[in-house]
């Protein structure tokens, strides 16, 4: 087993390897590596990778970084509170020194992509998020990342309400009804709302998730995949705890206090698969049609790959009919028809999808998903 992983990560680290060396680079790869199993692997890799997934070009990277008037600064005094408060954000063990000067860059990240993008408006819990860039890549890759990622995937959070996140929250509980309507049923019933997932979706689980390798393999995930992917994995999450969902006190705050705390054990691999797959079955193209709203995330146009085929959308109809395919197959060798229970446990076919795919699969069904949902990005993406 342990031989099998190795000779599986090798093979991985080569075809990364290979992707980034191509001519173009071939950004379609890097999106399905980041999506399958294990994601990218090492901070080392994501260094280079993380930058193409948002379309930044490192070599435009000023070497020297502006610097920060905090003297000036509207958003100083609420960024330091809260810079002061993600001690637990940095990983145990660290040298006091080497720590305090870390929050010192992430400080100075924050307030020169505020002060760059007036537009944008800061937000406690953004801050969960670029510390998680400034570990990986450093303050001035990070500086460049977050500013790309700020004014695209995170924009709706960064309005002066929180109107459009309100709205964004809003599309768990359909994604939720359309899989299982019984755990659906019973949270209406609990009258739980989603605030329960809020800090979830604003910092990315940067905020909730006590182990960095599981925040940075899901920040693998999300970068690859369509900006609203972070609210697909917040529904597999709860839909994968069903169980303690029926069998919890039909109560509000019972239901608030159960769900709003992660459990340390998720099988990560197998709910990025589902989300993956969710996002296939229930795009939010369809489902901002039926609630009649669009927010920025599914509206602008100037997020540019460099072409169709980086699409995360693509790559996940792509792993899906895989998936299919290869359950078919599976079955026309043994001769049987998968037999599932019907309404309440449709949830149980998309796991079935999920366990069987292939790494490679796994990661180009993702990769697929993006920009799907933004029908104005039809120009661009015809």
């Amino acid at each position: 087993m342990l031989a099998d992983a190795e000779s599986r990560r090798k093979r991985k680290t080569a075809e990364i390897a290979q992707a980034l060396n191509t001519t173009p680079v071939d950004v379609a790869a890097l999106r399905r590596m980041a999506i399958s199993e294990g994601g990218l692997l090492t901070d080392e890799i994501r260094r280079q990778v993380w930058p193409r997934l948002l379309n930044v070009s490192v070599e435009n990277i000023p070497e020297q970084l502006e610097p920060v008037d905090r003297d000036n600064n509207k958003d100083f005094n609420q960024v330091l509170l809260d810079v002061q408060r993600s001690l637990r954000r940095f990983p145990p063990g660290m040298p006091d020194e080497q720590r305090e000067g870390l929050q010192e860059e992430l400080i100075d990240i924050i307030l020169r992509v505020l002060v760059k993008n007036p537009q944008l408006h800061y937000y406690q819990g953004y801050h969960d998020i670029v510390v998680t860039f400034l570990l990986v890549l450093g303050e001035r890759l990070a500086t460049a990342l977050v500013e790309k990622l700020s004014t695209h995937h995170l924009r709706d959070f960064m309005d002066p309400t929180m109107d459009n996140t309100k709205h964004i929250l809003n599309y768990l509980m359909p994604i939720i009804e359309r899989v299982n309507p019984e755990v659906y049923d019973f949270m209406q019933q609990a009258e739980v709302g989603t605030i329960f997932a809020l800090s979830w979706l604003i910092t990315w689980f940067g905020h909730v998730l006590s182990d960095f390798r599981h925040v940075v393999r899901l920040y693998d995930f999300f970068l690859a995949c369509h900006p609203l992917m972070p609210i697909y994995f917040a529904a597999v999450i709860v839909l994968h705890r069903e169980d303690e969902v029926l069998d919890c006190e039909c109560d509000m705050a019972m239901m608030h206090h159960l769900l709003s705390r992660i459990p340390e054990d998720l099988p990560y691999e197998t709910l990025i698969s589902r989300a993956g797959d969710l996002f296939v079955q229930f795009p939010p193209s369809e489902l901002a049609r039926e609630r009649n709203q669009l927010t920025a995330v599914s509206t602008f146009k100037d997020f540019e790959l460099a072409s169709t085929q980086q699409r995360p959308d693509t790559v996940l109809r792509q792993r899906r009919k895989e998936q299919q395919l290869q359950q078919r197959t599976l079955d026309a060798q043994r001769g049987t028809v998968a037999v599932v229970q019907p309404t309440a446990r449709r949830f149980m076919r998309l796991a079935v999808m999920g366990l069987t795919v292939a790494l490679g699969a796994a990661a180009l069904a993702v990769v697929n998903s993006a920009l799907e949902w933004a029908p104005k990005l039809d120009l661009l993406f015809p």
